[in-house]
């Protein structure tokens, strides 16, 4: 009688052990032999038997239906042939074999279901069948508890995102860090889209200029998309996503949250330029409203000038009126002359921070040490919870999820507050070097900076930017309206 071998592993530790293909083939070539079987043809590959997609067994069954003669198929164990008493393959066979159509052999099982097997017979491959199940579903249960623990444990499973590696640490467990070759390139990204308000498109042009890469097979540049994905993922702050769901992680973040909120509101802001318009450098660009109806100004050139006007969308207005961008930018310059701070002013600042020091420094400390008290507190509450939950058959998955999603929800609070207050110093001065710079400075910065330049200024200056007829009118934002304010009131004392 013709007969088929069909050898199949799933893991890569069954490749290795004494499943591997190789193994089983030599097995069942032995039993065909010893049967006075023909082998027809031989069935080789690494697919799991519990999954509902299986292309390579179905390719099999299109070879038992185009084949007119009784075939013996060959498996080295019922495990071999399916984990899934569910599976419609199953019933597809038994009930060819029931027919007299084929024979299923297991030769390491010493078992063959044939029309005229007995009930003895059919109740030993049904029980082979559950206990496959059985291991199958005791691995998935098994599976999830440990990964459960990795979530609760802050652990990715996974690649790393571009950014980062994947390494092993001291002890030699799997971990991951911030590549040091590639990880400066996304802070630049989320910067130049969160408050440089560059599009995406011009971003990704950039990055691929730089040489940035993927981490896919053969490191191929960045698409659009994938930088659009990169702004979307909230592990660079933190957190990782699990099934849309926002889990603390306990590797370095490379930015903070205030950037990737601040990148997630540029995205979902609805007067984004049409694509077509993304790289055309035009300074006020998506920066201005119209005080009128609130649409967005929009530019646009004639004759070597940049004009603005409002899109008119809500169809407010019966004439369009056209702003050249020299009459916007008068209000602008003004305010930046006015923020500019005389050197004996700055000197003043100066002294007047590091006399606040002492007690900024205490008031730090003692936060930072409540913080990560209140952090470990929630910790043992999560643990005692995971312990309860195995003790108390009462506490329901729902229960449990919720419980522990409002816990991660408080530790991933604290953590941002950590990181804030961890970082507080440096960028306390970061912040007074910022203002005492462009104070000084910030009318020949912008004068002598390019367009694109000058957007980002603007962004990090303006708020609320409205054209009204045509006149531009804004407020600075904090500290430097209170810094306008301060040089005005100065110079009316002097009046």
């Amino acid at each position: 009688m013709k007969a088929i071998i069909l050898a199949r592993v799933s893991t890569e530790e069954q490749k290795e052990a004494g499943n591997s293909l190789p193994a089983q083939i030599e097995r069942l070539k032995t039993y065909c032999k010893n049967r006075g079987f023909e082998i027809a043809k031989i069935f080789s590959f690494d697919e799991s038997a519990y999954k509902t997609k299986r292309d390579e067994f179905d390719d099999i069954l299109k070879y038992l239906k185009t084949d007119k003669e009784k075939i013996v198929v060959c498996f080295d164990k019922v495990d071999r042939f399916s984990r899934n008493v569910f599976d419609k393959r199953v019933a597809y066979l038994y009930e060819l074999a029931m027919q007299d159509k084929i024979e299923l052999h297991f030769a390491s099982d010493n078992l063959a279901i044939t029309a005229n097997i007995s009930a003895t017979e059919k109740f030993h491959f049904g029980i082979n069948l559950g206990l496959a199940k059985y291991y199958s579903d005791a691995i998935s249960d098994n599976v999830k508890r440990a990964y459960e623990n990795k979530i609760r444990k802050g652990e990715w499973i996974g690649k790393a995102p571009v950014g980062y590696l994947n390494t092993p640490d001291e002890a030699g467990n799997k971990s991951i860090i911030p590549d040091p070759a590639r990880s400066h390139f996304i802070i630049e990204m989320f910067k130049k889209y969160g408050l440089g308000g560059l599009p995406i498109k011009t971003i990704h042009e950039e990055m691929k200029k730089l040489g940035l890469r993927g981490t896919g097979k053969g490191f191929k540049p960045l698409s659009g998309g994938m930088v659009y994905h990169i702004l979307r993922n909230p592990f660079y702050y933190s957190q990782m996503r699990i099934k849309d769901k926002l889990y603390p992680h306990k590797y370095p973040p490379l930015i903070t949250k205030d950037l990737f909120d601040k990148c997630q509101e540029v995205m979902a802001s609805y007067h984004k330029k049409p694509f077509k318009y993304a790289s055309k450098p035009y300074m006020f660009r998506g920066l201005i409203k119209c005080a009128e109806c609130g649409c967005t100004i929009t530019p646009e050139t004639s004759k070597g000038h940049t004009y603005y006007s409002c899109t008119n969308f809500k169809g407010l207005h019966s004439k369009r009126i056209y702003v050249p961008e020299e009459k916007l930018l008068e209000p602008v310059l003004k305010a930046l002359e006015g923020i500019q701070l005389p050197d004996d002013r700055v000197k003043e600042i100066i002294e007047d921070i590091k006399s606040s020091q002492k007690n900024k420094n205490r008031f730090h400390d003692k936060a930072l040490a409540g913080l990560q008290q209140e952090y470990a507190t929630i910790q043992k509450r999560i643990d005692r919870l995971f312990d309860l939950r195995i003790d108390d058959p009462s506490i329901t998955n729902d229960m449990f999820n919720n419980k522990i999603k409002e816990l991660k929800e408080n530790q991933m609070e604290i953590t941002v507050k950590l990181q804030q207050y961890t970082q507080a110093d440096e960028n306390y001065y970061i912040t007074a070097s910022t203002v005492l710079n462009l104070a000084q400075r910030a009318l020949s910065i912008f004068q002598n900076s390019e367009v694109m330049e000058k957007r980002q200024l603007l962004n990090f200056l303006l708020q609320n930017p409205q054209l009204q007829g045509r006149n531009l009118v804004f407020t600075l934002k904090a500290p430097f309206d209170t810094v306008l304010e301060a040089n005005r009131y100065v110079e009316m004392l002097r009046r």
